[in-house]
């Protein structure tokens, strides 16, 4: 088990340091090197609408390798979105930019965006349901919660990289060719992540469909079908994890900087560190959702994010660097509340014939309603507004959705995980 987790968790941390390297360069210098006869604003969001793009494919994504996951195993699926998003994150680090090509730059900027958002859309599937169909039921989120640590691990590698190459570098070798080395890493490391799951085994649920013949033909039309009300819950449900992730990671980082005057490695180092904090809680959160249930963990999480929106954007507007990390910090402990289970929580809802497409569609339509719109949106609301209560009001409302579609949703722990066309219960209730 741990070595099965422990590749989940690397390639999950390489294909998320991926997506978020993208985010940060979004906020700090995409705008003027590839939409530079836009406003400041403008070019900002411009900047973010490329960024949201990821967000738009990643559903898509899901449904193209949750085919594949529940058709032909969730292993290949590993291999096909490390390599797809690999590819496109380090293209991105060689595209010229709007000065060299003109309008060609942000057209191809918007497809590697958008084949990085196609690979993520199915890792997290492959990921997870590599760790969930092997652990044990009375320790599934803790096992689930090492794909879990990838996204805030991916988060430090990229931030970290950032931060010490504006920390070494002057603005304008940063703007010059400093932004770039990030990109490049991308191909490295994903080297490393082939190199470590191409070794791994197919897991013993998908090895048993596969012998009874009860995998299905055509996996996303069973879900709409089938278990469209369980999709809608959980993408709802999941979609204030993400709008608080990229308010704290993304939209913060433009705030910071140009409206409050905090300078950009600041920024950086506050919003880094609280996402250090983020991953070493996810265990120990997991922990609590193997030992409480999935769905108080989730509902905790969601109402905690609820009541701290405000008082998160009175201390960001501050402008005080440990004020800006202590709202930070609680409103992803907020998420990590929630996100620590969901690995165990979404295989848990749906039967395992459909179950990489389900929990992956579910999880990343939560990544478009949440993360792709929030950046646009606080950005919009906060444009020479302080302190930007709007943003608040936004992040509450999302909060709030998904706080009732928690509600809505099962518990699935400590009852036995779906039986599958098979007629088989694939594990033993978890012991109380």
């Amino acid at each position: 088990m741990l070595r099965i987790a422990s590749a989940s968790l690397v390639g999950t941390a390489i294909e998320f340091y991926d997506f978020f390297v993208y985010g940060t360069a979004a906020a700090l210098v995409l705008g003027p090197l590839f939409f530079p006869t836009f406003s400041p604003l403008t070019g900002t969001l411009a900047a973010f609408g490329t960024f949201a793009v990821g967000f738009i494919a990643r559903p898509l994504g899901s449904v193209l390798f949750g085919h594949i996951g529940d058709r032909y195993g969730r292993r290949p699926v590993l291999v096909a979105s490390l390599l797809t998003t690999g590819f496109a994150t380090t293209a991105v680090g060689c595209l010229p930019a709007y000065s060299t090509i003109g309008t060609a730059a942000p057209v191809l900027l918007l497809l590697l965006r958008f084949l990085q958002g196609l690979g993520l859309g199915g890792e997290w599937g492959g990921a997870v349901l590599l760790t969930a169909e092997h652990a044990p039921a009375g320790r599934r989120a803790l096992w689930g919660s090492f794909p879990q640590m990838g996204p805030p691990l991916g988060f430090l590698l990229a931030n970290g990289t950032m931060l010490t190459l504006t920390a070494v570098l002057s603005d304008a070798q940063f703007l010059a060719w400093g932004w770039r080395v990030p990109f490049w890493a991308a191909g490295v490391l994903t080297v490393g992540g082939l190199l470590l799951r191409t070794s791994l085994a197919e897991t013993p649920h998908f090895r048993e469909l596969a012998e009874t013949g009860s995998r299905a033909v055509a996996p996303a039309a069973e879900v709409l079908r089938h278990h469209w009300r369980l999709l809608l819950l959980t993408a709802g449900g999941l979609s204030v994890g993400y709008a608080v992730f990229y308010a704290v990671t993304t939209w913060a980082l433009v705030y910071g900087t140009e409206q409050l005057g905090v300078s950009r490695t600041t920024m950086l180092i506050l919003v880094t560190a609280a996402a250090g904090v983020n991953g070493m809680l996810t265990p120990l959160a997991a922990l609590l959702g193997d030992r409480f249930g999935r769905r108080p963990m989730c509902l905790a999480g969601s109402t905690l994010a609820a009541v701290w929106m405000f008082p998160f954007i009175s201390l960001l507007n501050t402008g005080e660097p440990l004020l800006m990390f202590l709202g930070s910090l609680v409103a992803l402990i907020a998420l990590v509340t929630m996100f620590s289970v969901v690995a165990a929580y979404l295989p848990e809802l749906y039967e395992p014939r459909v179950r990489c497409t389900g929990a992956a569609v579910g999880y990343n339509l939560a990544g478009l309603l949440g993360g792709a719109l929030t950046p646009i949106v606080a950005t919009a609301l906060s444009d020479g507004v302080r302190p930007p209560w709007g943003v608040a009001a936004w992040l509450t409302g999302v909060a709030l959705l998904s706080t009732a579609c928690f509600a809505a949703l099962p518990e699935t722990h400590p009852m036995p995980v779906r039986a599958g066309a098979s007629g088989h219960t694939d594990e033993e209730p978890a012991p109380a």
